[in-house]
């Protein structure tokens, strides 16, 4: 390389908080990468204007009234995540409890078809989930993330309520004379009027609406309450989210034995009224923890930046890196961000054609447009977004999985024995299993995986966020292979045993805890994955953007619930034959179905999906490290000094 190649380019007398001007000029120079364009002083150890952190940098934790917090010792830290986490372990305890109960709700007493009721229950979910991103947006734009949960949580009390109405009031159910067992499996019982189902729809969608809003800043706000300077930080983040985690399974646990006893021993209305009393109750330690909380300043629309970087990197489209008529890269100048509430972001070499929204020209004015000049933190923002997006992508197959669970092993556990010893466990109380080993693998996980793990992988948290999403993949492809292995003589023995029309009789000689295997298995694999990606996606999501990162996984599993009713459909359609009256996997009546084909099926999607999953990751750069390579690229270009 010449000597002109490797001399560092100095900044020319410029008056301060103005960028400075640089001129490649040589073959070689232009061939540098566009980091070189990005420099204030002779060390290139910051932006134009200056350095990247600092409590400068817009992230500072605030009180409710947006003011900076005087004394932090007295805010934060664990004792307010605990308010948090009883506000999550109800959300979860609902959401959950009419997960299992409603499609047996909608079966029993609305009349409808096992089938039906799955796929509304599955769209409830999704919706729930996959609309999370709006509470993100509310939260990260104007909001914040308190007043969005504030909201969200009354409107999710407000869909609880109207739930334990329609199990409550006759006027909203169909007439339930004379209809037994025997007339629900010919379909015979009175089906519930198109009003009754759209009032039940209005409310459970509204909950599921009040979900949507409380999930993608719940776990934001949690891991809001910790100081980043801290030197614990790190380690105190790790240890959030797994109780975090901890506290939706406890609450998923209560849902699958406590509110399954209630509406067993006192009926539907009882069971629903828990849940929103349990609901209400959360929702007053919530805000008996409002003097203790840290807030994050809302950013502004993200919506707004993300559209402003397209189009102004879309107007300057033509435009060549190496041309000699553009000035630099465009930041602020001094420690302060353009977006509130979030730090400056360091430049990286991914997605170059949007570099092109932060190329400042000589046309461009002393106070440029947003629509035409963005900053280098603003066009990262959308480079951080989009090398997010196939992490949480690959963990949608899961969630399709999950859901599958949910409604397919339960038609399952109607036909095995559940008795333990004298006891009799209600087959709506079978998904508890998952609950409970995800609460055993979470008690021992510090104890036992981390010091074992850490010996294999040197990691100082037993293994990475990406390491740890990968593992839960892993473990749910065994889940499904034995499903389908279990699934396949269990079906095997319904019909030798006569059982092959008796769809909804238990059969006394097989035993319902077989399916522990597939629940534990698929729990084991939910709290590897869901927890590395929640804690993954809140520490690579910009600043001013942690709630839609968080509402990433949540649409992730919104995705894999609409999903797992669309793989529904297609495979009833494929497998169903009316003119050879062939059933199709997914019949009514399981033991003429091939729930085990489909288990099968969805083995051989996740094996293809856990590939995809090892090429996302390897390709992926944590953002710690490169900010990291590009500071050491910086701090080894020779100088002529």
């Amino acid at each position: 390389m010449d000597a002109s190649a490797s001399r560092e380019i100095k900044s020319p007398e410029v008056v301060p908080g103005t960028p400075s001007i640089v001129q490649p000029n040589s073959e070689s120079q232009k061939r540098k990468k566009l980091g070189i364009y990005f420099i204030e002083s002779d060390d290139r150890r910051t932006a134009f204007g200056g350095g990247y952190m600092g409590a400068a940098g817009g992230a500072t934790p605030v009180n409710i009234h947006g003011k900076p917090i005087s004394n932090l010792s007295k805010t934060g830290g664990w004792v307010a995540a605990f308010f948090i986490f009883g506000n999550e372990m109800a959300e979860r305890m609902a959401y959950f409890g009419l997960s299992v109960n409603m499609v047996a709700f909608m079966f029993y007493v609305m009349h409808r078809p096992f089938s039906s009721s799955a796929n509304a229950v599955n769209n409830f979910l999704g919706i729930s989930q996959a609309s999370s991103v709006l509470g993100g947006f509310l939260a990260d734009a104007y909001l914040g993330r308190y007043w969005t949960i504030a909201i969200f949580t009354t409107i999710y009390l407000v869909g609880l309520t109207g739930i334990t109405l329609c199990a409550t009031m006759n006027i909203l159910i169909p007439n339930q004379d004379q209809c037994d067992q025997f007339a629900l499996l010919l379909g015979n019982c009175e089906p519930a009027k198109s009003w009754q189902m759209l009032y039940l729809y209005t409310v459970l969608y509204v909950t599921g609406f009040g979900a949507a809003g409380i999930r993608p800043c719940v776990s934001s706000f949690g891991a809001d309450q910790f100081d980043e300077s801290s030197r614990d930080y790190k380690a105190h983040l790790d240890k959030f989210f797994n109780f975090f985690y901890l506290s939706v399974t406890v609450g998923a646990i209560v849902a699958f034995t406590a509110v399954v006893y209630i509406q067993i021993k006192h009926g539907w209305g009882s069971a629903f009224g828990s849940l929103a009393i349990a609901m209400g109750l959360s929702n007053l330690l919530f805000f008996l923890g409002t003097p203790l909380y840290r807030h994050r300043l809302p950013g502004g629309s993200p919506l707004t930046r993300v559209a402003q970087v397209l189009v102004a990197a879309f107007r300057k489209r033509n435009v060549s890196f190496e041309s000699s008529e553009y000035i630099g890269l465009y930041e602020l100048p001094g420690k302060r961000s353009a977006i509130k509430g979030s730090n400056k972001i360091a430049h990286t070499d991914d997605f170059r054609c949007l570099d092109k929204a932060a190329l400042q020209l000589k046309e461009d004015s002393a106070t440029p447009s947003p629509w035409r000049l963005c900053t280098v933190t603003q066009v990262e923002e959308v480079k951080i977004l989009l090398k997010l997006v196939p992490i949480p992508a690959c963990t949608i197959l899961l969630s399709l999985i999950l859901t599958e669970f949910l409604t397919l092993s339960v038609q399952q556990a109607y036909t095995l024995n559940t008795h333990m010893g004298s006891l009799k466990l209600p087959v709506t109380c079978m998904p508890v299993f998952p609950g409970l080993s995800i609460f055993l693998l979470l008690s021992l996980y510090y104890s036992v995986f981390v010091p074992l793990s850490r010996r294999i992988t040197g990691h100082p948290h037993g293994a990475s966020q990406l390491q740890r999403v990968g593992i839960g993949l892993a473990v749910s492809i065994l889940s499904v292979a034995w499903a389908g292995v279990f699934e396949r003589y269990r079906r095997h023995y319904a019909i030798e045993q006569g059982y092959e029309a008796s769809f909804l009789t238990p059969m006394p000689n097989l035993s319902a805890y077989w399916l522990l295997i597939q629940y534990c298995l698929i729990g084991i694999a939910e709290v590897f994955c869901i927890v590395g990606l929640l804690e993954f996606l809140y520490e690579e999501a910009p600043d001013a953007m942690r709630s839609i990162g968080s509402a990433y996984a949540a649409v992730a599993g919104g995705l894999g619930c609409f999903a797992a009713t669309i793989l529904n459909s297609i495979v009833k359609s494929i497998t169903r034959n009316s003119e050879e009256r062939q059933q199709s996997w997914l019949s009514q009546n399981i033991n003429t179905g091939r729930f085990d084909y489909f288990y099968w099926l969805l083995t051989v999607l996740s094996v293809m999906n856990f590939l995809a999953f090892l090429y996302a990751a390897h390709r992926y750069q944590y953002r710690s490290k490169q900010v990291v390579e590009t500071r050491e690229q910086v701090n080894v270009q020779p100088s002529s000094k």
